[in-house]
C-alpha cells in the first residue's frame, strides 16, 4: 500500500494511493485523527485494529500532498556516515573527529519534528548571516509500525511499517561549529518528507536505489545494499534502552555526492531544486528559496 497525507478542499485527509499513482481514496476516519496524518493509522494497526474503509477516489492531481507524518510525536532518528563512499568524501571535514573504525557503531543524531515539510513544499534558506553552507542529503527513511525495546536484528524487520523519503537538509557550517549535529540539522523546513509511505509488504527497503539531482544534474546514486549498518542493525541500535514507538522514523543515511563533498563544494542557493527518487517509493522534489 501507498498511504498519503494530503489537503483536499481545505481539509487534511489520509488516503490510499492507487497502484497506478493516479488517484487517492480517503480513509473514513474522524477529522480529529487526521491531524497527525498517517500516524493515526499506524498507531491503530499497532493496537490490533484493521484499516478503515476508503471513500470515493479523487485524482491525485487535485490534492496537495503533505508529509505523510506531518506532526510526529518526537524527533526523527537519523544516521550519519552510513555509506562507505560518503564516509570517505567527508572524512576530512564532518567525520574528521569521529571514530576511525567506521563500522564500530552507527552515528545517531536527531532532527526536531517541527522541521518536517511536504514533498513539494519550499525549503527556506536561513540567510548567510546564519548559514552559507546549506546542503542536501537523500535518504531512505524507515517508519516503525510496532513498538519495541532492545530489539534484536533477527526481529527488527517485523517492527517496520513501511518506508518514505527524507531530505536531511543540513547547515554544514553550523554542523561543524558545534561538533554535535542537532542544531545544523533542525532548521525550520529542513526535513522534506514524502511523497507517501509505502508499506513493507510492497517494498524491500534493504535493497533499493537512492538517487538525487540538483537542478537536473545527477549528484547522488547509491544502493541500500551498500549501507555500512543495515536496517536491522539500525533498528537494533536505536532501540537499545529506548522504546521505539509506532510512527517513529529512522533516516538511514545518505550516499556520496553531497554538495560539501564536491570539489569545490557546491552549496544550495535560492531557486535551486533538489529532486530525490527511491525505486519503489517515488519522488520528493523541493525548491529552495
Amino acid at each position: 500500500m501507498r498511504i498519503a497525507t494530503y489537503q483536499y478542499q481545505g481539509h487534511r485527509q489520509v488516503g490510499l494511493v492507487s497502484a497506478d499513482g493516479q488517484t487517492v481514496s480517503p480513509f473514513q476516519i474522524e477529522a480529529s485523527r487526521t491531524r497527525r496524518g498517517a500516524l493515526s493509522l499506524i498507531e491503530a494497526q499497532a493496537a490490533g485494529e484493521s484499516l478503515p474503509v476508503t471513500g470515493q477516489a479523487v485524482p491525485l492531481s487535485v490534492v496537495r500532498l503533505e508529509a505523510p507524518l506531518p506532526l510526529q510525536r518526537r524527533n526523527i532518528f537519523c544516521v550519519g556516515r552510513n555509506y562507505h563512499a560518503h564516509a570517505k568524501e567527508l572524512s576530512g571535514s564532518v567525520f574528521r573527529n569521529s571514530a576511525a573504525k567506521i563500522d564500530s557503531w552507527p552515528i545517531v543524531f536527531t532532527k526536531v519534528p517541527e522541521c518536517v515539510i511536504g514533498p513539494n513544499d519550499e525549503v527556506h534558506l536561513p540567510g548567510e548571516a546564519i548559514s552559507a553552507q546549506i546542503d542536501y542529503e537523500a535518504e531512505l527513511a524507515v517508519v516503525i509500525g510496532k513498538p519495541g525495546r532492545n530489539l534484536t536484528r533477527e526481529d527488527a524487520m517485523s517492527h517496520v511499517f513501511g518506508y518514505t523519503i527524507v531530505n536531511d537538509v543540513t547547515a554544514r557550517d553550523v554542523q561543524m561549529r558545534h561538533q554535535q549535529w542537532d542544531l545544523g540539522k533542525s532548521f525550520d523546513t529542513f526535513c522534506p518528507m514524502g511523497p507517501w509511505i509505502v508499506t513493507a509488504d510492497e517494498l524491500d527497503g534493504t535493497s533499493t536505489r537512492v538517487r538525487c539531482w540538483v537542478n537536473g544534474e545527477p549528484r547522488q546514486d547509491g544502493h541500500t545494499t551498500d549501507l555500512i549498518f543495515d536496517i536491522p542493525t539500525l533498528i537494533e541500535t536505536c532501540s537499545r534502552g529506548i522504546t521505539l514507538k509506532a510512527g517513529d522514523v529512522i533516516a538511514t543515511g545518505t550516499p556520496a555526492g553531497v554538495g560539501m563533498g564536491l570539489t569545490p563544494p557546491q552549496y544550495l542557493k535560492p531557486g535551486d531544486v533538489v529532486r530525490i527518487e527511491i525505486d519503489g517509493l517515488g519522488v520528493l522534489e523541493n525548491r529552495f528559496v
